[in-house]
């Protein structure tokens, strides 16, 4: 089974057991942690070893980057980067995420940096390499994927990350069930086109077949697809006006309420079901088109209730 793949991003020497701490805490997830240490990266001859590290960034789900005191090495043609930062730099290019964490004490001093930046002579005290802050400075200034956590211990790292991950998750269900409600709602937008275009060439080559092209309509229709659904039909129907509606309920064992409404109720097993249809849906008795998009499930209501018994007193007693 695929595992996300992580890719552990940070200077060697400071941060080694943070990195292997991180490792750990990867893999105790069920995912797959990635350090070049550790030969989780195919090396080849014709490069620098940094250059594979940077291919090997398109492979990956998420890169985790710590960043603490020390610059590193400089990357191969660009001075202004560490191989570090190029890593950061390669996976956000390559669309990413992206997890930064930033030494508190370093993070703290960043402040410092940005009000005197325009001064070259400042020596800092919590990074060796001014390139650091402005790094730093770069990432925060992006628009998007710029997740920056600040850290005093591998544990609020671990912690942080345990939450991210929970997240990414959940939003990954989340987009699961919005995939399958937009495959409905295009399944049903492609049925009301087939239906529409459907019609339209019925009325254009056959105008005299206006009977056969209104049974087509009412067999469509979104109350009967309901009605059909609800009431667990297993036959294909078609309801003409509010006369046959009845005569169809009638046999399946429902009862007109009030002539004047459109309800209808059925006792049966002890339970009372009851069937409330919107008379939106007909003019003049008879049933009106009405567009899938268009149909609002107020419009049929059926609801359950148990029949309660009530009690016999002792004056209803035969003897």
């Amino acid at each position: 089974m695929a595992k996300p793949r992580i890719f552990i991003s940070s200077t060697f020497y400071d941060l080694r057991q943070t990195r292997v701490d991180l490792d750990q805490f990867i893999e105790s997830l069920g995912y797959e942690p990635v350090r070049n240490e550790e030969g989780d990266i195919p090396y080849g001859k014709d490069k620098e070893l940094q250059e594979y590290c940077y291919k090997e960034i398109s492979n990956i789900d998420i890169l985790v980057s710590i960043v603490g005191s020390r610059y590193g090495s400089a990357a191969t043609g660009d001075d202004n980067y560490s191989v570090s930062q190029k890593e950061v730099r390669t996976a956000i290019e390559n669309h990413k995420q992206v997890f930064i964490f930033i030494d508190k004490r370093v993070l703290t001093e960043f402040e410092t940096y940005l009000l005197n930046k325009s001064k070259p002579d400042v020596q800092y005290h919590y990074v060796d390499n001014i390139n650091i802050y402005k790094f730093i400075e770069e990432i925060k200034n992006l628009t998007r994927n710029n997740n920056i956590k600040e850290f005093e211990s591998v544990q609020d790292i671990t912690h942080y990350l345990r939450e991210q991950f929970a997240g990414l998750f959940k939003q990954y269900i989340i987009e699961q069930e919005r995939a399958e409600e937009n495959l409905v709602i295009r399944d049903i937008r492609d049925t009301a086109k087939t239906l529409h275009n459907l019609v339209e060439y019925l009325k254009e080559d056959n105008s005299d077949k206006q009977d056969e092209i209104n049974k087509i309509i009412r067999v469509n229709h979104p109350l009967v697809t309901k009605l059909k659904t609800q009431l667990g039909v297993k036959y294909n129907f078609f309801v003409e006006g509010v006369s046959d509606l009845s005569e169809f309920l009638k046999a399946r064992g429902f009862q007109r309420i009030d002539d004047s409404y459109l309800n209808w109720v059925r006792n049966s097993n002890k339970i009372s079901t009851t069937i409330t249809i919107s008379g939106d849906l007909f003019d003049n008795g008879k049933l009106v088109y009405l567009n899938p998009s268009e149909w609002d499930e107020s419009m049929l209501i059926i609801s359950h209730e148990e029949i309660i018994q009530k009690p016999m007193d002792d004056d209803d007693l035969p003897f």
